[in-house]
């Protein structure tokens, strides 16, 4: 699989150089792959048919899958019923986990990279969920729809153009759902922000900054912590924003992205990459990492505009030293918001001028009604798992969509579009900063208003 990967990238740069010379001074890049497929965008408000106890199939129980694993176990109305894992002791795990919360013991599928097609045919399942490696997302999400099954992936979900479109043309050929989980739409300050833009607290919104600047050096250098180093690897061979939607995510829903505005193109540069080399060779110094050349940039920016002239700063920074950040900002016509290191607010005519406010003066008034609801829950015994409280909303939320027969917060679209970041960016990159446009997965439908899945308790 690693040298398939290898190869096709090395082909598709191989390619881009030469369609850089050719194109060199257009205004725009990426226009092949970028132009919109024939096709309607069914997928924007599809429901399925209600059903009382949703069947799950858990691909790749590592260190986000296990979460997720403890949180489905805390959500009625659903049950883990197949497990797949590369590892008979995470398979093992899962099978003590479920058993002792009293569930029959979930079948298993461990023979092979690939055994999760094995279980997308045979098992009885309404749900692959997958939080596998980058690079089997895409593989694990289509395998689940082509067999009956909607799906659900831990972030990114795709890491080329063309793997976005075939989980939009493979989710509306289907009819099944194809979801991203990114967690961080559903962190407490991002979702009261999105409460108090709902409000009209900050005005017309014009502007935002995010990203993921989260120092992993010892994590990717570390041989046990990400199964096989995968993301290691992907820092060998990538350079680009590799992990945008932690940021892009919750931005996207402040500013209506794919619901009366979507992002139009963007421009991205990287820093040298020096980050994992020094620590290598402070840290491991008998490693092969100290003399191995790393792709990634340190630090990469984008910055992106959308159809109606908002724009976005998205920042991606795991190589150097620094403590955690989302960098998030949203900024309007009447005031801002800012988290990270703390969290501030102004708002023009209520905060005393050139004067920040904490975020806690503004919470018991723009508390998110799903964190209202989730901390009543946790007031009557719920242990969330993960991350404070969100990523137990996101587990819940989807399945208790799927149980009604709603189409889900996060719909295919978004995923794909937010992901499509990581492949656009690395072609901006790799042309010296060119503007690049976004595809129009939904053809279109971004231009008409509809409210997003969080205005509605589930």
């Amino acid at each position: 699989m690693e040298k398939q990967i290898d190869r096709r990238n090395f082909m598709k740069n191989g390619a881009a150089a030469g369609l850089g010379a050719a194109l060199a001074g257009a205004a725009f890049s990426g226009c092949a792959e970028s132009s919109a497929r024939p096709g309607r965008a069914v997928m924007l408000t599809h429901g399925s048919s209600p059903k009382e106890v949703i069947k799950i199939g858990f691909v790749g129980i590592g260190n986000m899958g296990s979460v997720h694993v403890a949180n489905l176990l805390e959500v009625a109305g659903c049950q883990i019923t197949a497990v797949c894992d590369i590892r008979p002791e995470r398979t093992d795990w899962a099978k003590r986990r479920i058993a002792k919360a009293g569930f029959a013991e979930p079948a298993v599928y461990n023979s092979g990279e690939t055994d999760f097609e094995r279980m997308c045919q045979e098992a009885d399942l309404d749900l692959v969920y997958n939080a596998a490696p980058w690079h089997w997302h895409t593989p694990i999400c289509l395998a689940a729809m082509k067999n009956g099954k909607h799906a659900a992936s831990e972030v990114n979900i795709a890491l080329s153009v063309e793997d976005c479109w075939k989980l939009v043309e493979t989710s509306e050929k289907t009819r099944k759902h194809c979801v991203m989980m990114e967690n961080c739409c559903y962190d407490q300050v991002e979702m009261m922000t999105l409460n108090m833009i709902k409000k009209g607290l900050f005005g017309q919104i014009l502007h935002g900054e995010c990203g993921y600047l989260h120092d992993l050096r010892e994590l990717k250098l570390s041989p046990t912590y990400y199964q096989g180093m995968w993301r290691l690897h992907e820092s060998i061979r990538r350079n680009g924003n590799l992990y945008p939607t932690h940021g892009i995510g919750p931005m996207a829903w402040c500013m209506d992205i794919n619901r009366g505005d979507t992002l139009d193109y963007l421009v991205s540069l990287s820093s040298s990459g020096l980050g994992l080399t020094e620590y290598a060779k402070e840290h491991y110094p008998s490693s092969p990492w100290v003399n191995q050349t790393f792709a990634l940039g340190d630090v990469n920016a984008c910055l992106i505009r959308t159809k109606k002239g908002k724009t976005i700063i998205c920042k991606h920074d795991t190589n150097l030293p620094r403590p955690y950040s989302r960098d998030f900002l949203v900024q309007g016509t009447k005031g801002l918001t800012r988290k990270y290191p703390d969290s501030y607010i102004y708002v023009e005519g209520r905060s005393k001028p050139h004067e920040w406010e904490t975020s806690d003066a503004y919470q018991e008034e723009f508390e998110h009604p799903i964190w209202q609801d989730l901390n009543k829950k946790i007031e009557d015994g719920l242990t969330p798992d993960g991350h404070g409280g969100m990523d137990y909303i996101e587990d819940y939320r989807l399945i208790q969509a799927l149980r009604k027969g709603l189409t889900p917060d996060i719909d295919v679209y978004d995923s794909v579009l937010w992901s499509s970041i990581i492949p656009l960016s690395e072609e901006s990159v790799a042309k010296n900063g060119a503007p690049v446009k976004f595809p129009d997965f939904t053809r279109g439908a971004w231009q008409k208003p509809r409210p997003l899945g969080v205005d509605t308790i589930l």
